[in-house]
C-alpha cells in the first residue's frame, strides 16, 4: 500500500470514475481533500483506494472504492484495517462512514468488520438513495 498524496489525485479520480461513474469525484476534489487537515489516503495497487480523516478522536471514511477489475480480492478490506491502524495513530477512538443503503457488497466488507448502523441520512445521494451511517471501534476493526 502506498500513501496517497495530493499528486496521487489524477489515480484516485481514475479509479473512482470506474467505481461509481455515476457519481465520481474529478482530481481537483481529491487533492484539495488530501490537502485537508488530518486527512489521509492509501493506494492499493493501481485498483482501489482509501480515503478518510482524522478530527479530535473519530476517524471518517470519506471515500473507499475499487475498480471493478479489482474487486473480490480482499482489497477493501485491507484498506480499511490499514486506514483503522493509521487513524489510531492520530489518536482516533472509532470509525464513522456513511454507505448506500442499496450498496449491499459494501455494508457486507463493513458489517464484516464489526461496523452498526448508527443513523440514516434520507435521500442523501445524488441517486435518491439513503445513506447509511455505520460507526465502529478499534476492538471490532481489529477482529476483521
Amino acid at each position: 500500500m502506498t500513501p496517497a498524496t495530493p499528486a496521487h489525485a489524477p489515480v484516485l479520480a481514475t479509479i473512482h470514475e470506474a467505481a461509481a461513474p455515476a457519481d465520481c469525484w474529478g482530481a481537483v476534489a481529491f487533492a484539495l481533500q488530501l490537502g485537508l487537515p488530518g486527512a489521509f489516503g492509501l493506494i492499493d495497487g493501481a485498483g482501489a483506494f482509501i480515503l478518510a480523516r482524522v478530527v479530535a478522536d473519530e476517524a471518517e471514511v470519506l471515500m473507499l472504492a475499487t475498480a471493478p477489475s479489482c474487486r473480490r480480492q480482499g482489497r477493501a478490506g485491507r484498506l480499511l484495517r490499514a486506514a483503522w491502524a493509521h487513524a489510531t495513530l492520530y489518536g482516533a477512538t472509532s470509525l464513522v462512514l456513511e454507505v448506500g443503503a442499496s450498496n449491499v457488497a459494501a455494508q457486507t466488507l463493513y458489517r464484516g468488520a464489526g461496523l452498526k448502523q448508527v443513523g440514516r441520512r434520507p435521500r442523501y445521494y445524488g441517486n435518491g438513495d439513503d445513506a447509511l451511517i455505520l460507526r465502529g471501534t478499534p476492538f471490532a476493526l481489529a477482529k476483521s
